[in-house]
C-alpha cells in the first residue's frame, strides 16, 4: 500500500479484475474448477496476438523506455498555497490545472506572515530577522536605540567631563614614586568610575533590549509597535530584568572566585608559585563553568519578557529550552556579538580618531593618556561615535537573542502553531479536507 496521498503506484489493479500471467495473457482473477460453467468473455473480439505484450513498466520490442518516475518530494506554486501561495505538488497541472505534476522540489515553505518564516530556523535566517526587523520597523527600532544610546551617552560625558575628569588621585596610576596608599586611592578611584559607567550602560541595555524584545515578538508576526506601546508592555517587567542582568553576571564572578579560591589560600600558606599556578588553573576551570551557565540561562530575558516570568522561573525555562543545542545557542550567540563587534568598531574607531586629530594633545597623547585625562571636545565626538554604534548595535543583539528564542520553541514546543494563529492563519499545520 503506498503512503503517499493522493495518487496510486502505475500498474497497480483493483481487486477481482482480470491480471495477466508471467506470459501476458490476461487470466481471471478467481478461476473454479473444470466443471463451472464458461463465463462470458467480457474482452473484445479484436485481440493482439499473443506474446507481443507484456507486463506494465516492460518495454517491447523497438520501444522506448517509459521515463523515470519523478523523485519523491513536493514542490511548485499554487494560488492559496500556505505561505504565500506553496503548493504541495509542483510542475504542470494534471488536466492543464495546478496542483499535479512530474516535477517535485522540496518541502513546502512555511508561512511568513513576518520577519521569519514560522519552522525551524537556519543562522542566517536568525541573523536576517534581526536585520529585517530593524529595517521594517526602522522608526520604531531606531527610535527606540537612539533615544536609549544618546541618554547613556549624555550621563557618560557629563560623569567623566565633571567628575572623572577632575580625579586628581588618578594620577598616580603614572607615578613610579607613589605610596601604597596613594595607589590605593587611585586604584578605588578608578574602579569606582568604572564601575558608574558600567552600571549606566547596563541600565541603558536593560531598558533597550526590554523594548526591543517587544519589538521582535510582534515583527514575527507582522504587526507593527508603537514606542508607547511596546514601552507599555515592557514596563511591568523591567525591574525583574534589572534583577536577572545583575544576577547573572553575579553567578559568573562567584563561580570563578571559587575555582580560584583553593589557589589563594596555598598563595597565603607560603607556596607562591604553585600556588599562582593552581590558582591559574582554577580560574580557567570556573571560567568554564561560568560559560556553560551563561548559555544555558541566555535565553532567560525573553522568556521573562514575553511569558512574563518571574527571575528564577525564566532562568530555569531558558535551561529547559537550551538543554541539548547548547553548541548551537552559543555559536549563534558568538556569531551575532562578532558581528554586533566589529559593526561597532568601524563606527567608533573613525570617530576616536577624529576625537583624537581635534583634541589639544592629538591622537598621540590620547594613547599615552589613563584616567580621566581627556577632554570635553574628545568625549563629545567619541560620545557620537558611541551613539550611532549603539543605534545599530542594540537591535542586532536583541533581535538575535528573541529569535532564537522563538526558534528553540519552535524546535521543541510547535509554537509556530500558536504563532501562525495570531497572525490571523487561521488553516495553518491542518490538514486538507480534514
Amino acid at each position: 500500500m503506498n503512503d503517499t496521498p493522493g495518487w496510486a503506484s502505475p500498474g497497480s489493479a483493483p481487486s477481482g479484475e482480470e491480471k495477466p500471467d508471467s506470459s501476458g495473457t490476461p487470466q481471471p482473477a478467481d478461476q473454479g474448477g473444470a466443471n463451472q460453467p464458461e463465463q462470458p468473455s467480457k474482452w473484445s473480439k479484436a485481440q493482439p496476438p499473443p506474446g507481443q505484450w507484456s507486463a506494465p513498466g516492460t518495454p517491447g520490442p523497438g520501444q522506448a523506455p517509459p521515463p523515470a518516475p519523478p523523485a519523491p518530494g513536493w514542490g511548485g506554486q499554487r494560488p492559496g498555497g500556505q505561505g504565500g501561495g506553496q503548493s504541495g505538488w509542483g510542475g504542470p497541472g494534471y488536466g492543464g490545472s495546478p496542483g499535479w505534476g512530474g516535477t517535485w522540489g522540496g518541502p513546502p515553505r512555511a508561512a511568513k506572515p513576518g520577519v521569519i518564516p514560522l519552522r525551524p530556523l537556519g543562522v542566517g535566517e536568525i541573523l536576517d530577522g534581526a536585520v529585517s526587523t530593524m529595517r521594517t520597523y526602522w522608526r520604531t527600532v531606531l527610535g527606540i536605540s537612539l533615544t536609549v544610546a544618546v541618554v547613556t551617552q549624555l550621563a557618560v560625558i557629563l560623569l567623566q567631563g565633571f567628575v572623572l575628569d577632575n580625579n586628581a588621585d588618578t594620577e598616580a596610576l603614572k607615578d613610579p614614586s607613589a605610596t601604597v596608599g596613594e595607589l590605593s586611592r587611585a586604584l578605588g578611584s578608578t574602579l569606582l568610575s568604572s564601575g558608574l559607567v558600567l552600571l549606566i550602560t547596563l541600565l541603558a541595555t536593560i531598558v533597550a533590549t526590554a523594548l526591543l524584545t517587544s519589538v521582535t515578538s510582534r515583527a514575527v508576526l507582522g504587526k507593527p509597535v508603537t514606542t508607547s506601546e511596546a514601552w507599555r508592555d515592557a514596563r511591568p517587567q523591567l525591574p525583574k530584568l534589572l534583577g536577572l542582568t545583575l544576577l547573572l553576571p553575579l553567578i559568573a564572578v562567584l563561580i570563578i572566585g571559587v575555582g580560584t579560591l583553593p589557589g589563594l589560600l596555598v598563595v597565603v600558606t607560603g607556596s607562591g608559585d604553585a600556588g599562582a599556578a593552581l590558582a591559574a588553573l582554577g580560574g580557567l576551570a570556573g571560567g568554564i563553568v561560568a560559560l556553560w551557565l551563561m548559555i544555558r540561562f541566555s535565553l532567560a530575558s525573553p522568556a521573562l519578557m514575553l511569558e512574563k516570568q518571574s527571575v528564577t522561573k525564566s532562568m530555569s525555562r531558558s535551561s529547559k529550552l537550551v538543554r541539548g543545542s547548547w553548541w548551537r545557542v552559543f555559536g549563534i550567540q558568538l556569531i551575532a556579538t562578532i558581528i554586533a563587534n566589529i559593526l561597532a568598531s568601524l563606527i567608533l574607531i573613525p570617530f576616536a580618531v577624529i576625537a583624537a586629530a581635534l583634541s589639544g594633545d592629538g591622537f598621540a597623547g590620547f594613547l599615552d593618556s589613563t584616567g580621566g585625562d581627556v577632554g570635553w571636545t574628545f568625549l563629545i565626538v567619541s560620545g557620537i561615535g558611541s551613539v550611532i554604534g549603539s543605534m545599530l548595535t542594540f537591535p542586532i543583539t536583541a533581535g538575535v537573542t528573541v529569535l532564537l528564542y522563538i526558534d528553540q520553541r519552535i524546535r521543541r514546543e510547535a509554537l509556530d502553531l500558536d504563532l501562525a494563529r495570531a497572525a490571523g492563519l487561521q488553516d495553518y499545520g491542518t490538514t486538507p479536507g480534514s
